[in-house]
């Protein structure tokens, strides 16, 4: 009964966080759907293009947003408010601010981040200090690969009136925040060595992986054109499926190392 349950939970939890991510994506194209139609990169959207109504995707998203509180609150309570923080703060919070402030990046990386952390909280039932590491990993993460997205598409962003940190005060400022984060980013990943458990291959591959960032952000120091940030976003692309990945190996092999043990 009690895998049963596990399993149950597992389920849940994933197709209510699936449900939440998708539900934030469709809402926030509804809002930005006039924003989008004057991106290159993102005038051929269903909702700029005219392939979609704005009410069918309206629509489309509140179901998913409510059939994901549904399924949350099947896991657990804890995990069905976090997965309603990250909803709501990338739809009513991050979404507006954008055309604000280019500190909306930092407030729509929490929405961002918020899965492993729902992840671990419906397994475990409560938020703990790995959980935390897992949720800053993401977050941190998002600055370098977002930078680097925005260095690329700036006139994009500029045309549409969004103000992200390389249209509103440069690219040198866009590259020194993403190198500072990215040095942050190898200092926190190798937290999960001491407080998890993480192997000498984990630590490895995330001193390879900081490193390699921090050395593709560090030569656009003095001014990054778009190829060398084309580079950072693919490396930042690279760094979080080969790190998850690395874990996961690490933890399914201490798994069945100690059921070998037994």
């Amino acid at each position: 009964q009690a895998s049963e349950r596990t399993w149950l939970h597992f389920v849940f939890g994933f197709a209510g966080t699936w449900a939440s991510v998708a539900s934030a994506n469709v809402l926030n194209m509804v809002l930005e759907r006039r924003t989008d139609g004057d991106m290159t990169r993102t005038a051929s959207r269903p909702l700029p293009s005219g392939r979609m109504k704005a009410l069918h995707a309206t629509v489309f998203g509140i179901v998913l947003g409510l059939t994901s509180a549904v399924l949350l609150l099947l896991v657990n309570f804890g995990t069905f408010c976090l997965g309603m923080i990250a909803l709501l703060g990338y739809v009513l919070v991050y979404t507006p601010l954008k055309r604000v402030t280019p500190q909306a990046l930092i407030i729509g990386a929490v929405p961002g981040a918020m899965p492993p952390l729902m992840g671990w909280t419906a397994h475990h039932g409560g938020v703990h200090s790995v959980g935390l590491i897992l949720f800053a990993i993401l977050l941190i993460w998002q600055v370098p690969h977002f930078m680097a997205i925005a260095i690329v598409h700036r006139d994009d962003y500029a045309r549409a009136g969004i103000r992200v940190l390389p249209v509103v005060a440069g690219e040198r400022r866009a590259v020194l925040e993403a190198l500072v984060y990215s040095v942050v980013l190898l200092v926190v990943s190798l937290a999960l060595v001491p407080l998890a458990g993480a192997g000498a291959l984990y630590a490895a591959t995330a001193i390879g992986l900081g490193v390699w960032l921090i050395r593709l952000c560090w030569a656009g120091r003095l001014g990054m054109d778009r190829a060398q940030a084309r580079r950072v976003f693919l490396a930042s692309l690279v760094y979080l499926p080969v790190l998850t990945l690395v874990l996961i190996i690490e933890g399914v092999a201490r798994s069945l190392s100690q059921s070998l043990g037994q």
